[in-house]
């Protein structure tokens, strides 16, 4: 059976049935009527590609269309419907207009039925099987660090005199003009957390204090976490700007996980048209990402009626036997009630 639509309105009254569900989950997140929904589907269906042995749980706002919701359950998704979490409204000016409804991620910590998730942005797409990042030690945030070299990045003193922690020896910190140098600072597109309700009422308590900055909650996320952050490999988060910002520091052929978050680079937008957009890397990618979302055998029914089929040939040809591994199951969602 599909996984339910369920909301987190209720708080935790359908915990009682956690012991049913997958004590890991991967975690995207979901708001608007707009095409991020075809970024979602890629997901999903790209992680059924990769075998994962765990459910893509999808956080959604009220303004997500019933539609929607129905195209991702159909893709094997579990859709958990949260509340919209804004700062001081007073404040929202100074962050980017466009990142402020970001900071509704920060409801996943309230995913508590949930021992440890994998945050993945919708414009992300997984090209090799990274279950094992479930398996890091616990009490830390991970992530991969981030690139300063953007213009995004033009009102920060890194950008200024030319400093990025991707190559930190190119360009020497000036700590006797600037102070101690930055602490490390990761991409929030993609990271490795573990739900807790304490965690997550510390979260949106201190954002009530905590005036925000140009990059929402990446910029909050990376202050909260800043004494337990640990960085991970750009293979679990390849931001495509890495390519030719710091072209020595990746090698595609090891990448696991592309982010699509370059101006133009959303495979459903496409156009070539934007800077850095014609390159062939850039082509390559996009067309990979194309390659799963048409894929149609990776439809979750057909994944599904496949196993099936498979398990009863088996059965056939001599008893019963356990579904291949990496045939991925969802768990039914608990019940709200």
């Amino acid at each position: 059976m599909a996984p339910e639509i369920v909301s987190s309105k209720a708080g935790t009254t359908g915990l009682v049935k956690a012991a049913s569900l997958p004590s890991r989950a991967y975690v995207t997140f979901l708001a608007g009527n707009g095409d991020y929904v075809k970024g979602v589907v890629g997901l999903a269906k790209g992680l059924r590609k990769v075998k994962t042995a765990y459910p893509l749980v999808v956080a959604v706002l009220p303004d997500v269309p019933e539609e929607h919701r129905r195209i991702l359950v159909s893709q094997g998704c579990i859709v958990r419907e949260i509340e919209p979490v804004y700062p001081p409204e007073n404040q929202t000016q100074f962050a980017m207009a466009y990142y402020v409804i970001n900071y509704s991620k920060l409801r996943i910590w309230e995913f508590v039925e949930y021992s440890k998730m994998i945050y993945l942005d919708g414009d992300i797409q997984v090209y090799e099987n990274i279950d094992h990042l479930f398996d890091l030690a616990d009490g830390y945030f991970y992530a991969v660090m981030d690139c300063f070299c953007e213009k995004t990045w033009s009102h920060t003193p890194q950008y200024k005199i030319g400093y990025c922690q991707q190559c930190p020896n190119k360009v020497q910190w000036p700590e006797q003009e600037l102070g101690p140098k930055p602490p490390l600072y990761f991409n929030a597109g993609m990271f490795v957390f573990e739900p807790s309700l304490p965690t997550y009422d510390d979260l949106l308590a201190t954002l009530k204090i905590t005036p925000p900055t140009p990059f929402a909650e990446q910029d909050f996320l990376n202050m909260f976490f800043r004494d337990i952050y640990k960085p991970i490999p750009n293979i679990y988060n390849l931001v495509l700007a890495m390519l030719w910002r710091h072209p020595e520091n990746v090698n595609l052929e090891k990448v696991k996980v592309v982010h699509y978050c370059a101006a133009g680079s959303k495979p459903w937008r496409y156009t070539g048209e934007e800077l850095n957009m014609d390159r062939e890397d850039i082509k390559m990618l996009v067309k990979k990402w194309w390659d799963i979302y048409n894929d149609e055998s990776l439809d979750y029914k057909r994944c599904i009626n496949a196993a099936v089929a498979v398990a009863a040939h088996e059965g056939k040809a001599g008893g019963l036997k356990p579904v291949p591994a990496g045939v991925v199951k969802y768990i039914t969602a608990p019940s709200a009630a």
